[in-house]
């Protein structure tokens, strides 16, 4: 075994290397293409993040709600990002990923109106949505942007893939990450969403994100 490993490793560590080598400068070039857009008008991301953190703002005032809807790994950032809003951010957040939840709507509704079912019976006007495809082309977060224009809610959307996908254009904040790599979207999408948290924990909140959230000491 360990002669054949020997071999492996001996043969394919060049290609490794061209691979490692690859992989980091195309996520670096995803993330330095990242594109912001209000609407359909092209801004920078820190004036995207001013104006996420005014959103932040409304729905705190509103003591409104904020929902995140995605699907596989998408779900996963969806319900991480869930926890980090309501636990450190303390804003009202939650993910419709529950599992009876998702079978339920599938089985007696549709898979299409998964998470529009629940926008409808929970949105008000003045809450969030946050929405996460890769694809920025599957049709239950689709509906679900609509879902929360009809309720009022205003919308955040991280897409990737091609640039002309869907969700992309229907956000009033839309972040497009230009890779058609999974693993580096959705990478880059949990960076976006946690950037959009984290500059109201720092700037607001008075909490050093860069040291594991704690207050930030006051100089003098």
């Amino acid at each position: 075994m360990c002669v054949y490993l020997r071999k492996y490793f001996a043969v394919n560590t060049a290609a490794v290397t061209t691979f490692h080598n690859h992989y980091f400068s195309a996520f670096q070039a995803a993330q330095e293409g990242i594109a912001v857009s209000r609407h359909l008008e092209p801004i920078g991301y820190p004036e995207a993040l001013d104006e996420a953190l005014q959103l932040l703002n409304d729905l705190a005032a509103r003591d409104g709600k904020m929902f995140l809807i995605g699907n596989g790994g998408s779900a996963g950032i969806a319900s991480h990002l869930a926890v980090d809003f309501w636990k450190n951010g303390k804003i009202s957040a939650l993910a419709f990923n529950d599992t009876s939840l998702l079978t339920c709507l599938a089985n007696d509704v549709s898979f299409e109106e998964v998470f529009s079912t629940g926008i409808r019976q929970f949105a008000r006007k003045g809450d969030m949505l946050i929405c996460i495809s890769s694809s920025g082309n599957s049709e239950n977060i689709v509906r679900g942007v609509h879902a929360a224009r009809e309720m009022g809610a205003s919308v955040i959307t991280c897409s990737g893939f091609n640039p002309d996908n869907r969700l992309r254009q229907l956000g009033d904040l839309n972040f497009y990450v230009p890779s058609h790599s999974y693993g580096i979207v959705e990478t880059l999408h949990q960076l976006i969403i946690h950037s959009i948290l984290d500059v109201k924990l720092q700037l607001q909140d008075g909490l050093n994100i860069f040291q594991k959230n704690q207050p930030i000491e006051t100089v003098g």
